[in-house]
């Protein structure tokens, strides 16, 4: 999901489309908080790791 938001992010900036721009932020977002929980031992959605 991370890297999902930032091809999304780059390409919002680039072409200059807002609404790209604002879901590759949300995504890179909502990516980089399961990862933290992952990182800490919590089950985020029945799973321990996202991969």
């Amino acid at each position: 999901m991370i890297i999902l938001g930032l091809i999304l992010l780059l390409i919002g900036l680039l072409a200059d489309i807002s609404i790209l721009t604002t879901i590759g932020i949300i995504v890179l977002v909502i990516g980089l908080v399961l990862v933290l929980l992952g990182s800490t031992g919590r089950a985020v959605g029945g799973r321990k790791h996202f991969f």
